[in-house]
């Protein structure tokens, strides 16, 4: 178990002591998130990651916010075969062309979500009924990689025009936005997380990292 040398604070292990690692361990990972703009944000992000460290792309977002018109999801699906060649020349992101037609792509994918369920967040909350998912976990070891919520959500996902989005990429986004709480037991988010007022989910119906 991790402690800041600052204060001694005991958190989950796995950001180390990397400072950009700690602070999004500290303020982001498993904090609910209802705005649109940060639901694509961290799906273009996590599509990015893909084979890939979460580190290594959390180094990238700074220059990801820039290359994809700081996540407007509008902007991003306008984009055509010239906007694929300029980002594969851009060298703040991962130059993979498949992960960039993957991000227009599912930038449409999200206006169309949008517009049948007014908004991404209506949407994506509805498979946990609106409240975070909260586990108890007590070593890294016991979380999963995918569950059977996040299975549900990658087969819905691809079924309305997304891709890298399988199980284990759901599940990180789960984890990212607040929809689980993986935070150890023992580690000092976790109580705060709990204890944690969930903002309403603008949620319509209810069905069915890191």
């Amino acid at each position: 178990m991790a402690t800041s040398p600052e204060n001694e604070r005991v958190r989950c292990p796995w950001p180390g002591t990397d400072p950009l690692y700690v602070r999004y361990h500290d303020e982001e990972w498993g904090v609910p998130v209802h705005d649109d703009r940060k639901l694509f944000e961290f799906l273009t992000l996590e599509g990015a990651q893909a084979g890939l460290s979460w580190i290594t792309i959390l180094r990238k977002r700074a220059a990801y916010a820039q290359a994809f018109e700081n996540f407007d999801a509008g902007r991003v699906a306008s984009y055509g075969d010239a906007d694929v060649e300029r980002l594969l020349g851009d060298p703040g992101i991962v130059r993979n062309r498949a992960k960039i037609r993957s991000a227009i792509g599912n930038a449409r994918a999200f206006l169309r979500v949008r517009e049948e369920f007014g908004s991404f967040d209506a949407y994506m909350w509805r498979f946990v009924d609106g409240e975070p998912v909260v586990n108890a976990w007590t070593d890294l070891s016991q979380l999963p990689a995918s569950t059977p919520l996040s299975e549900a959500m990658s087969k819905d996902l691809k079924k309305r025009g997304f891709s890298f989005i399988g199980p284990t990429v759901c599940y990180a986004h789960m984890q990212a936005v607040g929809m689980v709480n993986d935070h150890l037991v023992t580690c000092f988010r976790y109580t705060e997380l709990t204890k944690r007022p969930c903002a309403p989910s603008r949620s319509v119906r209810t069905p069915e990292g890191r």
